[in-house]
């Protein structure tokens, strides 16, 4: 029996329609086949993740003591993507660690400083980094325009120029212990990167030997440095104008107060958070932190850390 029979008339053979549901299988079986061909499909390659590299620029700039241009490596900041930071406010981002790149150094004359300061210099301080650092500075390495990544090693050796420059020609006790609290940070990183690299599997006891005795220094420079950064910033505090190292005095407070905690020096810690919390002026924000701060250094009192 036909069920469409009578459409003749419509100009339409109905024959070989005897079967409603024909050709809705037929589209089911090819439907079947397209998927198990999607499936028979080699997975699509992974999105290659991003190198520090591709966040970089470079930038010619002028020193200030020796007269002459060279490049130096900047950070795209409007490509980076910010992550949380640390707590005493170590900046984090995604694929690239830019504290490696807050330094300006001169391959000719050897002058480096953090970039907030390098070009800030009075005619005094010029005429002693020139008597004190150019006259005995030997350049290391050919000068480069590649774009390259920087490694923990070399930051922490620009950094330290630069710590020794500033000493040099007598900068702010502040410029001294930001300084030394970027290299402090770095000691922190490698330490991460040290750590997550003992973790592979492909890591030979050689090499983690080699990492063991890289961490021991690591960690004893991360707290020298850290160290010396609060006892400048204490004395900061008494010395200068805010804002200091480019920070409020509620921001400094705060980071003052992390790193007392951090040392284990809560009774220093405790007076810093107990201000911002009374402060009319410190953000909620800071506020917020300053309270969690507070129960920490209490949980730390009462356990005897």
């Amino acid at each position: 029996m036909n069920l469409l029979s009578g459409l003749e008339k419509f100009g339409l053979n109905s024959k070989d329609m005897k079967d409603i549901f024909s050709e809705d299988t037929q589209e089911k079986k090819a439907k079947v086949s397209k998927k198990e061909v999607a499936k028979e499909e080699p997975p699509k390659p992974k999105k290659e993740e991003p190198k520090e590299t591709d966040f970089l620029l470079q930038k010619a700039i002028r020193c200030p003591v020796c007269d002459k241009v060279f490049k130096t490596l900047l950070v795209k900041n409007g490509r980076i993507k910010r992550k949380e930071s640390d707590r005493d406010l170590r900046p984090r981002f995604m694929y690239i660690d830019t504290l490696k790149y807050d330094i300006a150094s001169c391959p000719y004359c050897g002058y480096t400083a953090m970039n907030r300061y390098f070009e800030h210099m009075s005619t005094t301080q010029v005429k002693l980094i020139k008597e004190g650092v150019c006259m005995k500075f030997k350049p290391t390495s050919e000068i480069s325009d590649e774009i390259k990544e920087i490694d923990y090693d070399e930051a922490i050796e620009r950094y330290k120029l630069a710590l020794y420059n500033a000493m040099v020609k007598k900068g702010k006790i502040s410029e001294k212990a930001y300084t030394c609290l970027k290299i402090s940070w770095l000691y922190r990183a490698q330490i991460e990167t040290l750590e997550a690299e003992l973790e592979k599997e492909e890591c030979t006891p050689e090499r983690k030997v080699s990492i063991d005795k890289q961490l021991d220094i690591a960690r004893t420079e991360e707290i020298a440095f850290y160290n010396q950064a609060y006892e400048g910033f204490e004395k900061a505090i008494s010395s200068e104008m805010y804002p200091i190292a480019g920070m409020d005095q509620n921001t400094l407070d705060f980071l003052i107060a992390v790193m007392a905690f951090n040392l284990k020096k809560y009774e220093v810690a405790s007076r810093g958070v107990s201000r911002l919390l009374t402060s009319t002026s410190a953000s909620s924000r800071i506020k917020d932190k300053a309270f969690d701060l507070k129960e920490e250094i209490i949980n730390a009192i009462r356990n005897g850390k």
